[in-house]
């Protein structure tokens, strides 16, 4: 890999999630996957999830190519696709998914075979 003169390579603190919101119209109308988005930063925050050994990255999408049945969320390395997302069903995710390490079972629509 060849490094541009004069700036370093990047570095990351580790994390240990990785949170995919999909923001496209054709699985979020009205704009709602871009309110969870916003929403899932505080969350973060509240649940002392963004620095540390349990930190949780966050990232927005166009597309997920599901295309139906959004807002969509995706938690990942678990592989955990959550449907139909709502600011309270993502308050859930944050604390009892992403903080306590229980899915939220009754919402997931895909999961990676383990």
């Amino acid at each position: 890999m060849m490094a541009i003169e004069g700036i370093g390579r990047p570095f990351m603190e580790p994390y240990s999630r990785h949170v995919i919101v999909c923001t496209g119209d054709f699985c979020s109308p009205d704009r709602k996957g871009r309110a969870l988005y916003a929403q899932l930063a505080s969350l973060l925050q509240r649940e002392d999830l963004l620095f540390g050994p349990d930190r949780v990255k966050r990232g927005e999408t166009p597309c997920l190519g599901v295309c139906a049945g959004g807002p969509i969320v995706v938690v990942y390395p678990d592989g955990v696709w959550y449907g139909g997302v709502t600011p309270e069903l993502l308050d859930r995710i944050v604390v009892e998914h992403l903080k306590e390490g229980r899915v939220v079972e009754e919402a997931v629509f895909h999961g990676l075979a383990t």
